[in-house]
Parts: C-alpha cells; structure tokens; sequence
C-alpha cells in the first residue's frame, strides 16, 4: 500500500510549469524532492493540493503571482553607476547585492546597459504572472528524524551537509 502524504513525508515528484498561454517554461529531467508539512519547500499552494494524496497522483494547479514568484515591484529595479560593474557587463546578467535599507541579498539581473548607468531588476522572472503547475508524484516516503528537526530533505534528490 502507497504512503499518503502529510506532514514529515519526503514527496518527490515531476513538474511542468506553463505560463498562462499554456506555453512550456519549466521542466524537470529528474524528480524533485520536498519535505512536506510547511517547511517551505515547494509552494504552499501545491503542498495543500498534494496533502492527503498518494504516489501516482496527477494535477495541473493554477498559481496566481501571490501564491507563487510575488507581484511585480517596481521598487525592485535599480539605476547604478556603470563603473561598479565590469566592462564586460550585458544584459541578462546576475549579481547579488542587498536591497537599499535592507541586509536582505537579493540577485538583480541586468535589464538596460547605457554609457553611464545600468539598469538592474530583482524581481523574479515570473513576479506578476500566473502561472500553471502541473505535477505527478512519483514516491512517497517518511521522513528521517533528522530531515524533520532540519526541516528538509537529506540524500539523494536533497540537502547535503
């Protein structure tokens, strides 16, 4: 008989994400691995979709931006002088930095390069967007002691010490 899951279950499972169009964004090559019953390791949406299921369960769980990447914030891009980046600096790239007021470190990725400035964006790629998750559980199993006072996975699939 397969294990249900509830809190201090190991669930792995596969997952597309699409955005709203139905377009592909994301998808795992290999199962991922969560410590179920609010440790934080997968949204908490999905956990409360995936509570009371078994291996082999199927669905498709639309999350709007604030059950999943946050909304949009525009106090999340920043100007910044050219100089404090290297000459090699392009769009696309990622630096990490604390946000003004805050020793929270954040990755802003680059949105603009201009002769004297750059434009950097916090906000995560998918911040503002709903977005559609689609899973498949593919095993269920008790946790360790240990993964439960650590709160996640250890092993294979998980967190390393």
């Amino acid at each position: 008989m397969s294990l249900t899951i509830e809190k201090n279950t190991v669930v792995s499972l596969q997952y597309e994400l699409f955005d709203e169009a139905g377009a592909l964004i994301e998808k795992t090559d290999a199962p991922i691995t969560y410590l179920h019953g609010g440790y934080d390791g997968i949204f908490p949406r999905v956990e409360a979709e995936l509570n009371g299921k078994q291996s082999g369960h199927a669905c498709v769980i639309p999350l709007t931006p604030d059950e999943a990447f946050g909304d949009y914030d525009k106090a999340l891009i920043r100007s910044e002088p050219r100089n404090l980046f290297p000459k090699n600096v392009a769009v696309g790239m990622q630096f990490q930095g604390t946000a003004q007021g805050s020793d929270h470190i954040a990755v802003y990725t680059v949105t603009e390069v201009g002769t004297d400035s750059v434009v950097v964006d916090a906000n995560h790629p998918l911040a503002g967007k709903t977005v559609k998750f689609s899973c498949t559980v593919t095993e269920v199993r008790k946790a360790t002691p240990e993964e439960v006072t650590h709160g996640h996975v250890h092993g294979a699939g998980g967190h390393h010490h």
